[in-house]
């Protein structure tokens, strides 16, 4: 078997052309239309290919070996934070902990840095488009009280007084979840697992964060909210859909964010901003709290300056809530050997054709961070090529038919409410049949137990988060944007099948591209192998070159 991944033939659309071509999909004569579409982008291929005897049915993720580590989750963050270095020019989780326990800084004086400097960045013509909603009366409270804990010699964890911010697809009570919409105005009267777990880890929620409306594209510009822009270079994206989460992060105003992940939503933000975001195993993390958008695939996790901080973070969210039926059935959740940098026995699974199938300085940067893992000790075991045209329609059937029916009511409502691009992929979406959507999780089912047996063999597979670097924010098309499916193509060429299969995947910085912009590299693990990742990626993260982005603030001093 060779590498094949067949070329995306769809138009590039904006303005009026966009408009016109989403008024036609939404038509009588719009299932003509959307027949074409779908058929020149490879579907019959994908419903002619048998499925063997897999049902439409998850395939059970297997357990793994037992921790060898067992630790309390606030142990584990503890220990994370133990192990990060002393980086004064970076304001991680650790250089936090080390301010407020010398004195350097204080919680409240902190909170009132990132008030000024969220006003500063994020108005006017030049705003990085990164906050939906925020309430700076009550950050200040809850960092008065995170002073007085830490005064008192009593932090709820490592993150007491460290700041957050929450993609606004997760409720936080008191706030509306907008999902990125102009319509979901209702205030949240309940927080949900992962804000209360950060609550009570004494973390400062700043607000909510902006995201690609309803999170359905990859590309992370809001028609509603405003485009959000890169710190590295404000005329770029950031990706999506967790678009400001990563923002964020690297403008400096926080070193932790609140992601979530359907196709790639956390991963592909952390790369083209240059920081690490972790998907974790289906389920790892409750998504109590978050509203239904994508079932089958969906992940909310956390995105960090560091690997040390997104551990942290994991550490102190994941495991089950007795509410999330799919957070049950799981192993307890540790970092057992994380701190061991030597990777000898440690078998990374690559497919040269498919890691090399991206920008020349993207595959270099990539192949620099193996150098780095083999250099530790770890050993690389080639890999047969992946079917992308199958990965892709079973991705896309699954997540557009889920997405489209948890939309459906306000689409028959009121469609013009959504965005084009948002418009586009909820036509997509209705259009697929049942038939469709059942095959589609038969092969779900067939390539989680076939990715099963191939990592048998291997112990993390490794390409390129993203195919290319940022690209550029097509600043004529906006607010609407545009339709431009080549790009999104090349965002999302390495990651849906972690999505697909629930196996976790980490992104790491890799170092830059010609032009200054961040490259990311993507480890997908075994389930709830999440602390062989994350030590993994603490390797890489210490080979590879650190910057500061053109748009950044220090609040710590």
């Amino acid at each position: 078997m060779t590498y094949q991944r067949n070329p995306v033939k769809a138009p590039r659309l904006s303005g009026l052309a966009l408009k016109a071509f989403v008024n036609t999909l939404e038509s009588g004569i719009g299932s003509v239309l959307l027949d074409k579409l779908v058929r020149d982008s490879g579907i019959e291929r994908w419903r002619e290919l048998p499925a063997g005897d897999a049902p439409p049915l998850q395939y059970p993720l297997p357990h793994g070996a037992p921790a060898a580590e067992l630790q309390s989750p606030q142990e584990q963050a503890a220990r994370a934070v133990a192990a990060s270095p002393t980086q004064p020019e970076r304001e991680t989780v650790a250089a936090y902990v080390r301010a407020y326990r010398e004195g350097g800084a204080d919680p409240v004086t902190v909170a009132r840095r990132i008030h000024e400097a969220i006003e500063r960045l994020d108005s006017g013509k030049q705003r990085l488009g990164l906050f939906v909603s925020r309430k700076p009366e009550e950050v200040l409270r809850a960092a008065e009280a995170a002073g007085e804990r830490l005064r008192a010699g009593k932090p709820l964890s490592v993150l007491d007084g460290v700041p957050v911010v929450l993609k606004d697809e997760v409720d936080l009570a008191g706030f509306p979840t907008t999902l990125g919409t102009k319509f979901r105005t209702q205030v949240a009267t309940e927080d949900s697992t992962v804000a209360a777990r950060l609550k009570a880890a004494g973390a400062i929620i700043l607000g909510k964060a902006n995201m690609n409306e309803i999170g359905i594209n990859p590309i992370g510009l809001n028609p509603h909210h405003g485009a959000a822009r890169n710190p590295w270079n404000p005329g770029r994206i950031t990706g999506g859909s967790s678009s400001a989460s990563g923002a964020a992060v690297a403008a400096g105003l926080c070193p932790l964010s609140m992601g979530a992940d359907g196709g790639g939503s956390i991963r592909i933000p952390a790369a083209l901003c240059g920081i690490v975001g972790l998907k974790a195993t289906w389920g790892r993390i409750p998504e109590t709290g978050v509203p239904p958008l994508c079932w089958n695939v969906g992940h909310v996790g956390p995105m960090g300056l560091t690997v040390d901080d997104v551990a942290a973070m994991y550490a102190l969210l994941a495991g089950p809530d007795g509410r999330d039926f799919a957070a049950q059935a799981q192993p307890p959740h540790h970092l057992s050997g994380y701190e061991s940098a030597g990777l000898a026995g440690v078998r990374l699974g690559i497919c040269w054709p498919y890691f090399e199938d991206a920008d020349a300085d993207v595959v270099a940067r990539c192949k620099e961070a193996v150098k780095a893992l083999t250099d530790a000790g770890a050993t690389v075991v080639e890999l047969p090529p992946p079917d992308l045209n199958t990965v892709l329609w079973t991705h896309s059937c699954i997540i557009l038919s889920e997405m489209a029916e948890a939309m459906l009511p306000h689409v028959r409502e009121r469609s013009s409410d959504f965005a084009l691009d948002s418009r586009t992929n909820l036509a997509i979406g209705r259009h697929f049949r049942a038939t469709d959507l059942v095959h589609a999780l038969r092969h779900r089912h067939r390539l989680t137990r076939e990715l099963v047996a191939l990592m048998a063999d291997v112990d993390v597979i490794i390409t390129p988060t993203t195919a290319t670097t940022a690209p550029a924010i097509p600043e004529a098309t906006l607010p609407d944007g545009e339709s431009n499916l080549p790009v999104v193509d090349a965002l999302m060429r390495f990651v849906r099948l972690a999505n697909l299969t629930g196996f976790p995947a980490l992104s790491v910085p890799a170092g830059f591209d010609g032009e200054g912009l961040p490259v990311g590299v993507h480890l997908t693990g075994r389930p709830y192998e999440e602390h062989l990742l994350l030590r993994l990626g603490r390797v890489v993260e210490r080979a590879a070159e650190h910057r500061t982005p053109s748009t950044h603030v220090s609040v710590l001093r």
